[in-house]
């Protein structure tokens, strides 16, 4: 077991790239995806990392990497102290009990044609050590009241139920192997608002029961604010910032954080006059084709030439307080109306 405030994930200079082919007999490779290209962070018991950025920054392929369905090109990547990137057969079983994922799209990461008790019952056919098959009716019942959902609905389809009720039951089939740590993927963005904030509810209410550790990825800022314990905010294959939702949200570093924040809508029509809005020129460069340096500088106003000619380390920088990946980082107080 992992002692109070030490690590049970860690995550050490992590990299998945996926190679460019040409040609359809003989294939030549000729470039790669960086999808995800040298990120490290700690993740402790109980603790929730939410992970934010724009669509193609490689959020997702980290997920699958941790998760171990997809193998890193590099990297480490340890789950109680044990290197899982390269674990293999009976080995790799034994891990992936102890991380489980809960899907996107609540409408097509259950199966159709199975009952919600096969669903949330599947995970102890891969490990028939968790239940006794006589009492795995009882336990996925258990878990269903666990998620709010009537126990008595065992026998029942994906398709009978609301889109908030599908994202219970996977979260359910998540629970089932009593897993120290969730991954969700954007767990709540195909949901209505109203059940959106029932279901964040839930995952807080399950992580003070059980001591579970979230990787939360998200698109919505507020949500992983309200969520998260630490936030870590990436941008082309690169995690550019990390730290307290307190440090992100009220105090960013970088300029990227800084730009993200200033695009959350505001309400409030004054505020909106306040507010400082910094819009980005340009569009993301190609992930198979980076820029030099600093992946941010080609849009970012405070580039320099050493941003072209020297990357910068995920370091805590002077006056800042936490951590972030720019030459020129400087702490911009968010006003927030």
């Amino acid at each position: 077991m992992t002692a109070a405030g030490e690590p049970i994930l860690e995550v050490r200079d992590l990299v998945k790239h996926f190679p460019l082919h040409q040609g359809i007999l003989l294939k030549k490779q000729v470039g790669a995806i960086k999808a995800v290209d040298g990120v490290s962070f700690d993740l402790r018991r109980g603790e929730t990392l939410g992970i934010v950025g724009e669509s193609g920054c490689g959020k997702s392929t980290l997920a699958k990497v941790l998760m171990a369905l997809e193998r890193p090109t590099s990297g480490s990547v340890k789950i109680n102290g044990r290197e899982i990137a390269n674990a293999r057969g009976a080995e790799l079983k034994k891990v992936r009990r102890n991380i489980q994922m809960v899907m996107q799209d609540p409408y097509t990461s259950l199966n159709p044609r199975m009952t919600v008790g096969d669903i949330i019952g599947e995970p102890y056919e891969i490990h028939p050590e968790v239940a006794p098959k006589g009492d795995r009716r009882r336990r996925v019942q258990e878990l269903l009241e666990v998620v709010g959902l009537n126990p008595e609905h065992v026998n029942r389809y994906p398709h009978q139920f609301s889109g908030g009720q599908r994202q219970r039951i996977g979260i359910a089939r998540g629970l089932a192997l009593q897993p120290e740590i969730i991954v969700c993927d954007e767990p709540v963005s195909a949901l209505d608002v109203s059940i959106q904030a029932q279901v964040v509810n839930l995952l807080e209410r399950l992580q003070r029961e059980f001591g579970l550790a979230y990787i939360f990825i998200a698109h919505d800022l507020s949500v992983v604010r309200h969520i998260s314990d630490r936030v870590g905010v990436m941008y082309l294959g690169k995690m550019v910032e990390i730290g307290t939702d307190v440090e992100i949200y009220d105090r960013p570093a970088h300029p990227y954080t800084q730009a993200l924040l200033s695009a959350v809508p505001v309400p409030d029509p004054d505020g909106r006059e306040r507010r400082e809005r910094i819009v980005l020129q340009g569009d993301p460069p190609s992930p198979a084709n980076p820029p030099s340096g600093c992946r941010f500088r080609t849009r970012c106003w405070k580039a320099q030439d050493i941003c072209a000619q020297q990357e910068p380390l995920l370091q805590i920088r002077p006056g800042t307080g936490h951590a972030s990946a720019c030459h020129f980082a400087e702490t911009h107080d968010v006003v927030h109306v």
